[in-house]
């Protein structure tokens, strides 16, 4: 019984798409990340760019004055960035995405279509009502009787894929072998024409007017009944389709195909050269038919996709692996031929271009240009190129590529590109699945658009293109044919027109998404192992990322290790403050600070310049002590008249512009000048009867201060332009009892507003242009609803969340900052609202006019801990959370107590919660001087003082980690951790192929070619860990590659049985499938040398002790036993070996498999071990060392792909996780008592869990938390539902271990052993939670991780917990949850405080 988490989400980009989605006239990008969807929006900001070289553009900064900026800089050009609107986890791998303008959509935009992997079509749109996906239909097409013949591959194994009409009249899904599933879709009414407008008419005339059995009118769905059509049905030729799309501009939807009736391969060439063709279909949805318009064959056999391409050019474009080939709508074709390969492959017409050399396989190819055609060519190498389109008059008369120079840009990738959309006014985003994927800008050389059409209309998104039916060289039934009557454009002259100009085109890097995938391999640091000289690189994870030249490091660290400038200790502090004070205008002068430009760019505009911190007295009162900061150090001053004796200050703030410092004490409110000179003493006394009133908390919003005080009533305070302090006359707040209150002020409007939470649950939120009626009312908080409105109301017996405190502020960066609405709970948890409006408000519209808020899923728990929390006297009783509005960029909110953490958001991301690495903190305060650049100071319980800043070059949002990458330029395919404090890494390095000089191969000396292969040879590079620096390097031989790398304690002497950690690095040696693959180990100690001049760190180098060639790829290792030795996997036989003095390995065991060794692992020193084989699965097997000798215990069934393995004991169990080449999990179980495992013989199947990644590594890890035992959870009595979930103080608590899962696409996941308990619990919630949340795109999560025909084995099928699931617990309502935890006799049972549930998350 186990629970899967995913503790990262994915972030490889497998699928993009530009459409209007969100309104009608919206710029939206909608990004696929496997089974995650993302929703973008387009903010431009502008740049200041300089010029590197011959115009190679590099972003330098924002752009603030361009008159006083000290940055030299060429010009200024718009930069658009990414702003995520919500992303959506789906139960489904998502294999197309295509946009479908539909009938009555909520928002009026266009609609978007999403195929997935097991033959469903979701039809979904955006509603603004509630801020999220609406899905409109769902589509099966997973039927058996669709299934095909019975020796056709499965619907998982084939290509699945969608495509959609242009005109969105219909869209196609082809699923299966050849099958080909069409949906339509309804249409306005169309105009009159000359070709069936009557029967169409009454077509659409009987749809309007449908009616049920009751005559009511049925509500009319935007599609029609969907059908599936055979494609041997359309042509009995294509029995083996390659590729489709739908085309341009035609009457009817019309799609163009590329297939064969025979399978095309490689090695019959010679007999199966040219068998492609490309054959044009026209639909008739109204009959179910199909008409051929044209068909070219003979075309090359590596033809792998078809691309449709709108007017000026028309027609598709066939990609290949050697040419690329247009095709217009007449039949005509024009090819070129890209390298000296096409020769050989095909006798089709091309025009040569050979000597670009280019490889088009896996290329993506987008529209770069609507106006000129262009089409831009991303290679698998990233590189870019351009392909342009020579007309004479309308007829394409040749094709050009032209590869786009490195001052162009032409090398701002690093990596091929999954997918590509154009986003409209010079911008294209790129995503990938082996590097970050990035939003390109591109500019042009003036005289290049309209060059083809000198008199043509641009079309609008509404709007289809359409010929005059007067134009020249086309005939009535051409026009009839291939026109559209929707809109008329001008007649196109028919004027020859040359290619695009080399060197046209300027790429930039606007913006990145940055991902992980995929994940090669990873080092888990223990506490023992981390490097501490360097705090920048220390982190729970290293995982080896990227792909090629995308390749490298990255570290990861599940909380934020912030960079400490210095460290002081100052005992009994209870709080602190920093104050920028500015001095006041002279009397009769008018200034206004924002105009003051260049005095806002001054080095020292903003420092701080004191530090209050307020203290606990010897006599037992306390006492504010007044530091002057001077860089990192502080120094006590007694300047100015600051109340410090006696004076429990709750807070310090600073209003009028910044001039007026303003000590908020228990009892009085003090402001100061610049110069800390006391001018006023506010008391707090009550109106009626004149008693004393203590203040609680404290919030600046300038100019206005508002204190809640002790009789839960609100005082508001107004900063006048001489200065002064006045009391703000405030009706409507006075009337009701407030639990908690801010201010805030949006960084889009002027207006400030005060937020305040009753103590029935109640928001008002009210405005200070209006202080007698609020603004915005929500009694509905306390009930935490997904969707927050004025409106909102429940049934009397829903259940409330206690509520403690409320906090409004903007998070984001310096990009793109919103509102939010933060709220904590008495169980310490946080909940998140964003606010938006609808109906959407008109700028000129107050900001609270139909406001809503929206709760974000929030997965972070509070800290499980068994420390003592913090006093009520040490936390005080005012807020423990404060906004901070520029900490290196980043508008956050932290909380401070037991579990300190920060709120932060980029622009591309949403909100997380990450945790600040540190005991309690009693208070932080942003920290601004010329040592410490907004960064920040906070004091733990340890009564320790850190000024702090958070790590450069580190990114929080898209993870939920403090992620820091290191780039390689290469691969890493596998790398260890030295004790020595180094990094070993295996990377390659692709060289050149020739042939080598062999007297029995003679024809080998004839082969004259240019465009050679490349094979890869291995580099062994070592990485300092304190400077991340290569300090030394081991190039392998030629056509040797790095397959596994290992640091293991091995045994260097036979007589003193010394051990010593050493690096292991096993190879594999293939120069082609007709020669035998060979293999070798290598064994390399860290040895201390002279370092090199000024590079004290190149001291350690590694020297080879052994190098021993055998048979076969040395594909694992692994250590194995209590004596020092190693198993290695040498081709089909693992090998026991030791290490002898002479440099020499001494086998002593071994045991013979079957075909590829994917894996060894061996659980500690108990001599057990895991080999797992790349199709005969799992093997157990035992090793003894007196005598030596492997026996196999039992193993999987004998069919079985093994990508990954695991040990996972738990308890008195020992099971097995295998991640399999289908994306699942497989666990299994040793159990030699049941009858079903003949003897412990055969692993008992368990369950089966599908994941929707592909995995890469599995380790085991040891736990930081024990978890408790059964006892201390005991059962609930028969008169009672309460659960204690309180650990026994005398229970035993012993850690466990999980196990990390990381896969391609980025994802991090952890699978966590349950008790038979917590089993019961977490599945029963996890079940409720299935039914009750909204799935989006209308999917069964249950379903998408259940199995087809996998069965469980030895007593019963347990599945896999979804934890993904458990995350989304917050996002129920308080009533939910109380009837979720009522359904399971859990009614006080908090998950919050599940020692389990805060693991498994």
């Amino acid at each position: 019984m186990q629970c899967y988490t995913e503790v990262a989400p994915p972030t490889a980009v497998s699928h993009a798409l530009h459409l209007p989605f969100l309104a009608p006239k919206a710029n939206n990008l909608i990004v696929v990340k496997n089974s995650l969807l993302q929703i973008f929006e387009l903010k431009s900001t502008v740049t200041e760019v300089s010029v590197a070289g011959d115009g190679e553009a590099t972003n330098v900064s924002p752009v603030f004055n361009s008159e006083v900026a000290d940055v030299p800089f060429h010009r200024t050009e718009h930069t658009a960035r990414l702003v995520l609107v919500g992303d959506f986890p789906l139960a489904g791998t998502v294999t197309s995405l295509a946009r479908v303008k539909v009938l009555g959509t909520k928002s009026g935009a266009e609609a978007l279509l999403i195929a997935f992997r097991d033959a469903k079509l979701s039809l979904v749109e955006w509603d603004p009502e509630t801020y999220s996906l609406q899905t409109i239909s769902i589509h099966y097409y997973e039927k058996p009787e669709l299934s095909g013949a019975p020796w056709d591959a499965e619907l998982k194994d084939t290509y699945n894929f969608l495509t959609a009409d242009p005109s969105s009249r219909c869209a196609a899904l082809k699923f299966g072998t050849r099958n080909l599933a069409i949906l339509p879709f309804r249409e306005r009414h169309l105009a009159e024409d000359d070709y069936g407008s009557d029967v169409d008419g009454m077509r659409e005339d009987k749809y309007d007017h449908a009616n049920g059995a009751n005559g009511e009118e049925v509500h009319k769905t935007p599609y029609h009944s969907s059908f599936v059509l055979p494609l041997t049905l359309l042509d009995p030729a294509l029995t083996n389709p390659v590729h489709l799309a739908f085309l341009y501009e035609y009457r009817e939807p019309t799609f163009g195909i590329v297939a064969s009736s025979r399978e095309t391969a490689p090695s019959l060439l010679t007999e199966r050269k040219d068998i492609l063709t490309y054959t044009v279909f026209t639909l008739d949805l109204e009959q179910k038919a199909s008409t051929t318009l044209l068909s070219v064959t003979g075309l090359p056999y590596d033809i792998s996709r078809v691309v449709p391409l709108p007017l000026p050019i028309g027609g598709a474009l066939l990609v290949g692996a050697n040419e690329i080939i247009h095709v217009d709508q007449a039949g005509k074709t024009n090819g070129v031929a890209v390298n000296e390969f096409s020769k050989t492959c095909t006798a089709f017409p091309l025009t040569d271009q050979s000597d670009l050399a280019l490889r088009l396989e896996g290329c993506m190819i987008e529209l770069l240009s609507q106006d000129t055609g262009d089409v831009l060519i991303v290679l698998n190498n990233g590189r870019l190129v351009t392909l342009t389109f020579t007309l004479d008059g309308r007829n394409v008369s040749g094709i050009t590529l032209q590869p786009v120079a490195e001052h162009h840009g032409g090398h701002v990738l690093s990596c091929r590109a999954s997918c590509a959309t154009n986003l409209g006014r010079g911008r294209i985003f790129v995503g990938s699945e082996d590097a970050d994927s990035v939003l390109l800008g591109w500019t042009s050389k003036g005289g290049q658009f309209g060059r083809k059409r000198s008199q043509a209309d641009i079309p609008t998104e509404d709007a289809d293109m359409s010929l005059d039916e007067d134009e020249e060289e086309m005939d009535d039934l051409d026009d009839d044919l291939y026109n559209d009557t929707t809109s008329t454009v001008r007649r196109i002259t028919a004027v020859a027109a040359d290619p695009t100009a080399p060197g046209s085109y300027t790429f930039r890097i606007h913006d990145v998404l940055p991902s992980l995938a995929p994940i090669k391999d990873v080092i888990v640091h223990s506490a023992s192992e981390q490097p501490s000289t360097q705090p920048h690189i220390t982190g729970d994870l290293l995982v080896s990322t990227g792909q090629g030249s995308a390749g490298g490091v990255t570290v990861l660290n599940r909380d934020l290790i912030p960079t400490n400038l210095a460290e002081s200790t100052l005992a009994s502090v209870r709080g602190l403050w920093t104050v920028h004070a500015k001095k006041q205008a002279p009397k009769g002068m008018i200034m206004d600070i924002g105009q003051d430009t260049e005095g806002n760019l001054a080095s020292d505009a903003e420092y701080d310049e004191y530090l209050v911190v307020c203290k606990a007295g010897s006599n037992g009162n306390e006492d504010t002590v007044v530091y002057e900061v001077n860089g990192n150090e502080l120094k006590e001053s007694a300047k100015g008249d600051f109340e410090r004796e006696d004076g429990s200050t709750m807070n310090v703030g600073v209003l009028a512009g910044g001039t007026k410092v303003v000590q908020v004490m228990q009892s009085e409110v003090r402001t100061y000048d610049s110069e800390l000179n006391m001018e006023l003493i506010l008391q707090m006394e009550d109106e009626e009867n004149g008693a004393e009133l203590r203040i609680i908390n404290a919030s600046f919003a300038d100019p206005y201060l508002l204190v809640l005080r002790d009789d839960s009533s609100v005082k508001l305070f107004k900063a006048t332009g001489s200065g002064e302090l006045e009391d703000v006359e405030c009706s409507g707040l006075s009337s009701t009892k407030w639990l908690s209150a801010s201010l805030f002020k949006l960084s889009s409007f002027s207006e400030v507003f005060a937020f305040l939470l009753t103590f029935e649950g109640g928001l008002q939120v009210f405005a200070m242009s209006d202080l007698e009626t609020p603004a915005f009312v929500a009694e509905g908080l306390g009930f935490l609803p997904p969707l927050l409105t004025a409106e909102y109301s429940t049934r009397r017996s829903s259940a409330k969340a206690t509520l403690t405190e409320i906090l409004a502020a903007d998070l984001g960066d310096q990009t793109s900052k919103s509102p939010h609405l933060v709220v904590r709970t008495s169980t310490d948890d946080l909940v998140i609202y964003k606010a938006f409006h609808y109906p959407s408000r008109a700028n000129s519209d107050p900001w609270t006019k139909n406001l809503r808020w929206i709760k974000l899923p929030q997965p972070h728990l509070p800290r499980y801990t068994e420390e003592p929390a913090l006093d009520a006297e040490d936390v005080g009783q005012e807020n423990t959370m404060v906004a901070l509005d520029n900490v290196n960029g980043y508008s956050t909110v932290f909380r401070r107590g037991a579990s300190p953490s920060f709120i932060l958001k980029e622009s591309s991301s949403a909100p997380r919660v990450i945790s600040l690495s540190s005991k309690a903190v009693k208070g932080l305060t942003r920290f601004h001087t010329v040592g410490c650049e907004r960064g920040f100071a906070y004091i733990d319980v340890d009564d320790t003082l850190r000024i702090s800043q958070l790590p450069p070059q580190t990114h929080y949002g898209h993870l939920g980690w403090a992620a820091r990458r290191f780039p390689m330029g290469s691969d890493i395919y596998a790398m260890s951790y030295h004790p020595r404090g180094v990094y070993v890494m295996g990377t390659g390095e692709l060289h050149e192929f020739t042939l080598p000089e062999d007297t029995s191969h003679s024809e080998w000396a004839r082969e004259d070619i240019t465009f050679k292969p490349h094979v890869e040879q291995g580099v062994l590079k070592v990485f300092d860990a304190q400077t991340w620096s290569i300090i030394d390097t081991h190039i392998m031989d030629p056509q040797e590659r790095i397959l596994c790398v290992k640091t293991l304690n091995l045994e260097i002497s036979e007589s003193t049985h010394e051990r010593k950690p050493l690096v292991a690095v096993g190879t594999a040696i293939t120069r082609g499938e007709d020669l035998a693959t060979k293999g070798c180990i290598r064994i390399f100690e860290v040895i201390t040398v002279v370092p090199e001049p000024g590079r004290p760190e190149t001291n350690k180098k590694l020297r080879l002790i052994v190098k021993d060639e055998v048979r076969g790829a040395v594909s694992a290792i692994s250590s194995l036993g209590t004596q020092g030795f190693m198993i290695m996997a040498q081709g089909q036989k693992c090998m026991v070996r030791g290490l002898k003095e002479d440099g020499t390995l001494l086998p002593v065991a071994f045991m013979d498999m079957q075909c590829h060794v994917t894996l060894l692992k061996s659980l500690g020193e108990t001599g057990m071990l895991l080999m797992g084989d790349v199709y005969k699965g799992l093997w157990l097997t035992g090793y003894t060392e007196e005598p030596y000798k492997m026996m196999l215990f039992g193993r999987s069934r004998t069919h079985q792909e093994v990508l990954a393995a695991e040990f996972l004991p738990f308890e008195k169990t020992l099971h097995f996780i295998i991640a399999d080449a289908d994306m699942n999990l497989q666990i299994l179980e040793y159990n030699p008592d049941n009858p079903k495992s003949m003897g412990g013989l055969r692993l008992l199947q368990k369950s089966t869990f599908h994941t929707g990644h592909f995995p890469t590594t599995m380790t085991l890890l040891q736990s930081r938390i024990s978890l408790p035992s059964t006892s201390d959870f005991p059962a609930p009595s028969l008169d009672s539902d309460v659960m204690d979930t309180s650990p026994s103080p005398s229970s035993s608590s012993t850690p466990f271990q999980q196990i990390l899962e990381t896969t391609q696409s980025g994802t991090l996941a952890l699978i966590t052993p349950l008790s038979e308990s917590s089993y019961r619990r977490l599945s029963g919630l996890a079940t409720f939670l299935a039914a009750n949340l909204e799935s989006p795109a209308g999917l069964n999560p249950r379903s998408w991780r259940a199995v087809e025909g996998e069965l469980g084995g030895g007593g019963g099928m347990r599945g896999m917990v979804d934890g993904n699931l458990l995350m989304r617990w917050g996002e129920l309502g308080a009533g939910k949850q109380k009837e979720g935890l009522g359904k399971y006799s859990l009614r006080f049972y908090r998950p919050s405080h599940d020692p389990v549930l805060f693991l498994v998350i």
